[in-house]
This record gives structure tokens, C-alpha cells and sequence, in this order.
């Protein structure tokens, strides 16, 4: 059996690496670049009308375009940011970071579309919105299977793979502190994360919104502050860091000699899959937004995909890259390089400040992903029943993963999600003339000086649940 399990988890392995560098890091390429020329760049000349919408209140009660970020800052925003990152720059060298800023701007064209799309055809659930691309594709493209078909594998993948993962990330972020006792603190630990849990997935979308409204900006401003920290006890060296980046992002030699390891390729995949631009993820918590015009949510998760990266993920950056203590190609790597960085100034009291970081990360990623599934167990069945079992279903996921390495789980959950981004895709480009024809209604309304407010029929549109 042992050997079945090691065998399975090399082809897993396999797999997932070469439907990542193969088929899903060109597909998300070229359709950011197809959308940032079809928007005319709406991720720039738009990004300060996405912060000014950050500050309105929702109209009914549900909520608020902030929150909504929030829930998609929450799940975009894991250890990834972390020790992808610092993967990135061992593996690709400091001009990884580049393309890294580069494929963020790029793939935020695709946010907003997906954003969009999940807006205009989101549907009423009490004082909430649900939506997604299950949504989208059912009501737009009149494809109820291929919806049923991305819900099933947005759930796997969100709520058992990712989920899994994140609860593993928490107890072993404990390792450090209790040595030989670390399956009795895993044992602990997962039974109280899933406590937690139950209580905030039983609660709904609400109770969710308000914890990650809360808990991100917390957990963004720690680690942002630490890296602020040492960026300023190194300002003299940033001319020479930024004259690196720039120098090896353009090296074209060094990275057309060896393209698949090159800075390019791993700048270009942790701007990808850090911000999940594209991949149908976000979108999710974009339609429960309550906002006037489907555009603005739109705008606003081009904002979270500017927090994940050019923000959360530079601050990991210059933590690195300030502190020296990484070796291209070397050992050292992931988060014991980021500790050992932040270690390196701060003392044994840093290694206890990315302890706490990863776990924050991790759980708020955790309680994001779970938003995600339900929207999505509800498209498939309303049965209370069925939601319920799920429910607790997903709470066992959270404590099974604290107390188990799941590597097979967190390579299927990958190879799953690029199924889930390439339906996504598909419904992009099949649907992406509306979301575009929306932006064209918003600008045109912004012009006239009017707060935009948004009617389907406006744009031709009759097969809308909400937009009348």
C-alpha cells in the first residue's frame, strides 16, 4: 500500500507540474493579455475609481463592496504569498520578481472580468447575493451541467483539498515550539480549529464577511509592517536590489538557455496562482457584493489582486532581498528562509511574528475557501439537508488536515483547479462582450456625473435575476 501511495503521489507530482508550466500558465497569459487590450487597460486607468468604491456602503443591508474584498483578499492571500514567493526568488533569482509585478497587472484584466460577469448574474438569498461562474455559465450560456461540473470541482478542490492544506499549515507553523510533542499538538490544535470553523460555517456568509473584514487588514498589516521594517533599515541598499531585479529579468541568455526554470517562468507563475486572476475562484465573493453597478465589484477585485501581489507579496520580497540570507539555488527556501530573514534582524521574537503570520494567512485563506464552496454546494442542491452535510463534512476536513501531511490532497487539489480554471476560461471569452459592454455603460454614466446604476436591459440583456 505504502508503495501504491508513493507511487501515486510522483505521478500526482508530475501531473500537476506539467498542466501548470504547459497548458494553464499560457491560457492565463494570453487571456489577461486579451482582456487588458479589449478593457483598454481598465486594471490602470480605472484603479482609482476601484479604490473610491471601497468606501460605499451597501444599499440593503448585505454586503458591502469592502467585505467582499475582503472574503477575496482572505482566500487569495495564503502561506503562498510567503513561501511561494520565496521559492520563486531561490529557484528563478531575484528578476522572478518582475514578471511576477508584471503578470499581476496583466491577469488583474481577467479579475475584473470574472468579477464582473459574477455580478451581473447574481442571484438573491436572503438579505445576500450568491453568484460565481457556475452561475454565469448556467444563466449566460444555458450549460447547467458544465456549471454542475465547476461547482463539483470548485468544492474538492476549495473545501477538502485547499482546506486540508491550510489546516496542516497552521498545526505545523507549532513544530518549531513543541518538537517530539507536535502530534499531541496537532491532535489539539485541529480540534480547535475545527470548533472555530464550525461556528463560522454553520453561521453563513455574514458571520464570515465580518471575520475576515476584521482579520485580514490585521493580518496584512503585521507582516506589511515587518517588511516595512526592514526596507528601511536597508533604504540604502534598494538602488542595488532594484538594479538586480531589473538586470536578471531581462538577462533574455540566461532565461531563454533554461526557460522552464528561468526567473520569467517562476515570476510568471507566482503572479498567476498567488492572485488566482482567472481562474473562477473570486468571483465567488465578488457577486455577493451589494453594490449599484455590477463594474464596480469588477474595479474592486482588481484592488485585491493588487493587495495580494504588488502588496503582500512584495512585502516577502524585500524581506528577503534586504536581508541577504538567500542563495539562488540553494537549500534554504520557502517559509524557514522568510524566518530566517526576519530571524536575522528581529531575533528569535521574528521567527514567532511569521509563525503567527502563516497561521493568520492560513486561517483566513481557510474560512475564504469555505465561502467559495457553499455558494457552490447551493448551486448544485438547495436541500438543507445535503448543505448541512457538507457543513460538517468540511469542519472533519479541517481537523483530518491539521493532523496529516496531505501531499497527494494538495496535488489534486491543484490538478483540479486548473479543470476549474480552463471552464472558467472557456466562459470568459464566450461571455466577456458583456462584461465589457457593462464597463462601457459605467464610463459612460461616470461622464454624465452620475453615480453609475446599472439596468440589464440597458446593455440588451433579459436573463438576469437581479438588474431589472
Amino acid at each position: 500500500m505504502e508503495r501504491f501511495i508513493d507511487a501515486f503521489t510522483a505521478w500526482s507530482d508530475e501531473v500537476d507540474g506539467w498542466i501548470y508550466s504547459n497548458v494553464l500558465f499560457w491560457l492565463l497569459i494570453v487571456t489577461g493579455l486579451f482582456f487588458t487590450v479589449r478593457t483598454k487597460f481598465v486594471q490602470l486607468r480605472l484603479f482609482p475609481e476601484g479604490i473610491r468604491v471601497l468606501t460605499e456602503k451597501s444599499h440593503d443591508g448585505g454586503i458591502s463592496s469592502f467585505r467582499a474584498l475582503m472574503i477575496a483578499t482572505a482566500s487569495r492571500v495564503g502561506t503562498g504569498n510567503i513561501s511561494g514567493v520565496a521559492t520563486a526568488i531561490v529557484a528563478g533569482g531575484p528578476g522572478a520578481v518582475f514578471w511576477m509585478w508584471i503578470m499581476a497587472i496583466i491577469g488583474s484584466a481577467s479579475a475584473f472580468i470574472e468579477s464582473t460577469l459574477a455580478q451581473i448574474y447574481k442571484q438573491k438569498e436572503g438579505e445576500i447575493y450568491k453568484g460565481g461562474p457556475a452561475y454565469y455559465i448556467e444563466r449566460a450560456m444555458n450549460a447547467r451541467w458544465l456549471g454542475v461540473l465547476f461547482a463539483v470541482i470548485l468544492v474538492l478542490t476549495f473545501a477538502f483539498g485547499f482546506n486540508g492544506l491550510q489546516s496542516y499549515n497552521i498545526a505545523s507553523s507549532l513544530e518549531h515550539y513543541v518538537g517530539g510533542n507536535y502530534q499531541m499538538a496537532a491532535l489539539i490544535a485541529g480540534g480547535i480549529l475545527a470548533l472555530i470553523s464550525a461556528f463560522l460555517f454553520f453561521g453563513g456568509a455574514q458571520k464570515i464577511s465580518i471575520v475576515s473584514s476584521i482579520l485580514v487588514p490585521i493580518m496584512a498589516c503585521i507582516y506589511i509592517m515587518i517588511g516595512l521594517i526592514i526596507t528601511f533599515a536597508h533604504v540604502g541598499e534598494l538602488p542595488a536590489i532594484f538594479g538586480e531585479i531589473f538586470r536578471q529579468a531581462f538577462d533574455f541568455k540566461s532565461i531563454f538557455g533554461g526557460f522552464a526554470g528561468s526567473c520569467m517562468v517562476w515570476g510568471v507563475k507566482r503572479g498567476l496562482f498567488s492572485n488566482e486572476a482567472g481562474m473562477g475562484s473570486a468571483p465567488n465573493a465578488a457577486a455577493s457584493a451589494d453594490v449599484s453597478h455590477p463594474v464596480k465589484q469588477g474595479l474592486v477585485q482588481v484592488i485585491s489582486v493588487f493587495i495580494d501581489t504588488i502588496v503582500i507579496c512584495s512585502t516577502t520580497v524585500f524581506i528577503v532581498l534586504c536581508t541577504g540570507q538567500y542563495t539562488v539555488g540553494g537549500d534554504l527556501n520557502g517559509i524557514p528562509l522568510v524566518q530566517q530573514s526576519v530571524q536575522s534582524m528581529f531575533g528569535e521574537v521574528g521567527v514567532g511574528i511569521i509563525t503567527v503570520s502563516v497561521a493568520l494567512f492560513a486561517f483566513t485563506s481557510l474560512i475564504g475557501n469555505y465561502f467559495y464552496a457553499e455558494f457552490n454546494i447551493k448551486f448544485i442542491s438547495e436541500n438543507k439537508l445535503f448543505l448541512t452535510v457538507f457543513r460538517i463534512l468540511a469542519v472533519l476536513m479541517v481537523f483530518v488536515g491539521a493532523n496529516a501531511n496531505l501531499e497527494i490532497a494538495w496535488n489534486m487539489a491543484d490538478i483540479l483547479m486548473a479543470g476549474m480554471a480552463l471552464v472558467n476560461i472557456i466562459a470568459m471569452f464566450c461571455l466577456g462582450g458583456i462584461a465589457i459592454k457593462a464597463l462601457d455603460d459605467y464610463v459612460s454614466q461616470k461622464r454624465e456625473g452620475r453615480n453609475p446604476v446599472f439596468k440589464a436591459a440597458s446593455i440588451g440583456l433579459h436573463n438576469t435575476d437581479v438588474w431589472k
